[in-house]
């Protein structure tokens, strides 16, 4: 049997939600690895310099660059 969720109407509330906690986890790991930040600049994403939460709302939202290489 498959439970229902409490967004089954809306799955993009879901895919929202998810979205923001995975935002939340890749910017705490990204606070503590240098290696992660070099991996969010070259997707794109402009985190370098930021702090947990402000690198959160950038990974929440399309890159602002084209990736580079690597």
């Amino acid at each position: 049997m498959v439970s229902s969720g409490p967004h089954d109407d809306e799955p993009e509330l879901d895919l929202d939600a998810i979205n923001g906690l995975l935002a939340e986890w890749a910017a705490r790991s990204a606070s503590e690895s240098d290696a992660l930040i070099e991996r969010f600049e070259a997707m794109g994403y402009e985190v370098r310099g930021k702090s947990t939460e402000e690198i959160a709302a950038v990974l929440r939202r399309a890159p602002t660059r084209a990736a580079r290489g690597g």
